[in-house]
């Protein structure tokens, strides 16, 4: 038996069942062995595979990666784009919110203002309004006087009857001489006045249905030029010859009135002219045919022109008999009623000879001024004429009765014998004639009764023809003109008491009653301008 060194059982242990025992121990080590062989392989095989593995995981993580960073910056991209989106958004919406705090804040801010602005204008607004008041009784407290001279004068024929000689009528003065040639000496006496008022007695149209009547005037539109040229601003065309083409040449005239740019009024038609920062108001009234039937329409027109704004009111009237030196009962007693409503001056024409002037109530009533500029006649037998003038003062208390005339004694003519239609100063022995005439006619106007002269009565007195005094005599009421000039009044070349026409006719002519009313358009005539109308 081979030598054993192992151990013994001991005690008498089975050996076969050690030997069984080391041989399930071998086994036993062996299946160990081969499980960790396989397991080594496994894990070798395993570490290979891993190998591969891992250098197809890295090249595929390499692409993976890139990819990856792609993506991911894709998706960073796509992520900030929104993000921006998002604050852009959200600054957007904190922005309006912003602009509609401000813009409501400023709605509100102007709201208050305005109803601030509101409350201190009202404020101011009502301190004004108490203020005003006192503030414009200082103003008119303080007002400067101004003083307004105010000329005059009588029928201006700018024109010519179809039946008269064109060689000596005035249409071939016109023509010969041009529109500067009429009033060029009375020119600078105009021009140096604020205001020169004439009577426009004719017509201005190219119509040829004439009025069935003795004597009708018209000219071209373009004659409206002398009126310019001669510093001549207002017209009253209240007249008996207004109308001698029909109602289409008194329209024909006032437009070419209102083309010249001179101020017309008569009838129903007031004016008013802001003169140096007063207002003149003109009225002109026609009383010819309806004589004291005029006092309502009189009325009328003298508080329409104070309603406009007058401060100084001026009534001219178409008036009287023709020829006759003295005026009638109708002029006396509508010239002081002008007055009575308010008149600070009072003229007429129509009789075509001077006649005198009255003082009423402190205010001058001049009943006739005769001719100035005459188409109507080439050789009339009374060529005396005068320019009145008056100079009023104007306060903040009205217009002042210190009643400054100055009586400019004219001729129609400044040839000798004959009419040459263009107006002239009077010098000399003619100037103190003249203004004799006019003095004596004054003196022969009946006083007004005391009861309706309850004012000062007065006179004018003018001691040459560039004068502008005045005095106050109390007495009669009539005018006093004289300078000292011979007391029989010498009337030298005065044919006042002849019938003789003012018109280039020999031929007898009947009174027309049928002159111009503004009550019926149908009643225009021709009230003869040569006979004596004075019947009722």
């Amino acid at each position: 038996m081979p030598n054993d060194n192992r151990r013994q059982p001991v005690h008498g242990h089975d050996p076969e069942h050690a030997r069984q025992e080391a041989l399930r121990a071998r086994e036993a080590l062996q299946q160990r062995s081969g499980r960790e062989g396989a397991r080594q392989h496994r894990t070798a095989s395993s570490g290979t595979s891993r190998q591969v593995s891992s250098a197809a995981d890295r090249h595929s993580s390499s692409h993976n990666s890139a990819a990856s960073r792609r993506k991911a910056i894709s998706h960073n991209s796509r992520y900030q784009q929104v993000r921006r989106q998002k604050m852009l958004l959200a600054g957007g919406g904190i922005l309006l919110v912003l602009l509609l705090v401000i813009i409501f804040s400023a709605r509100a801010c102007s709201s208050r203002k305005a109803a601030e602005a509101a409350a201190l204008q009202k404020a101011q607004a009502e301190a004004e309004a108490k203020k005003a008041p006192a503030e414009a009784a200082a103003a008119e407290a303080a007002k400067e006087p101004v003083s307004l001279t105010i000329s005059v004068v009588g029928d201006c024929t700018l024109g010519t009857d179809e039946t008269f000689d064109y060689d000596t009528g005035f249409t071939a003065y016109y023509d010969n001489n041009g529109k500067d040639y009429f009033f060029k000496n009375v020119k600078s006496i105009f021009e140096a006045d604020d205001l020169t008022i004439a009577n426009f007695e004719g017509t201005l149209t190219d119509s040829d249905t004439r009025e069935d009547k003795t004597f009708a005037f018209k000219a071209p539109a373009e004659y409206a030029q002398i009126l310019n040229s001669g510093s001549v601003e207002a017209v009253n065309t209240a007249n008996n010859h207004s109308h001698d083409y029909g109602d289409q040449s008194y329209t024909d005239t006032m437009t070419a009135l209102d083309n010249a740019g001179i101020t017309h009024f008569g009838y129903d038609d007031t004016a008013v002219m802001d003169i140096k920062g007063i207002k003149v108001g003109l009225v002109g009234i026609y009383e010819l045919n309806d004589h004291l039937g005029r006092e309502q329409q009189l009325k009328d027109n003298i508080a329409k022109v104070k309603k406009d704004g007058a401060e100084l009111v001026i009534v001219i009237f178409h008036w009287g008999n023709e020829t006759e030196t003295v005026p009638d009962t109708n002029q006396m007693t509508l010239g002081r009623l002008a007055i009575d409503e308010g008149a600070d001056l009072v003229c007429g024409h129509h009789p075509h000879v001077l006649q005198g002037i009255e003082t009423y109530k402190g205010k001058n009533i001049v009943y006739s001024l005769g001719n100035f500029c005459f188409g109507g006649n080439s050789s009339p037998s009374d060529m005396d004429t005068m320019i009145f003038q008056q100079t009023f003062t104007i306060t903040s208390e009205g217009v002042q009765a210190d009643n400054v005339t100055n009586i400019i004694p004219c001729s129609i003519s400044s040839a000798d014998g004959y009419n040459n239609y263009q107006p002239t100063p009077a010098t000399g022995d003619e100037a103190t004639r003249i203004k004799a005439k006019i003095q004596e006619r004054s003196a022969a106007i009946p006083a007004a009764d005391s009861s309706a002269s309850s004012g000062t009565t007065g006179s004018t007195d003018s001691s040459d023809s560039n004068s502008t005094d005045s005095t106050d005599s109390g007495s009669s009421g009539s005018a006093d003109i004289s300078d000292g000039a011979d007391s029989s009044g010498n009337n030298s070349g005065d044919s006042a008491s002849s019938n003789e026409s003012d018109y280039d006719t020999s031929s007898d002519d009947t009174s027309d009653d049928q002159d111009y009313s503004s009550d019926d358009d149908s009643n225009y005539g021709d009230d003869s301008d040569f006979t004596d109308d004075s019947e009722e």
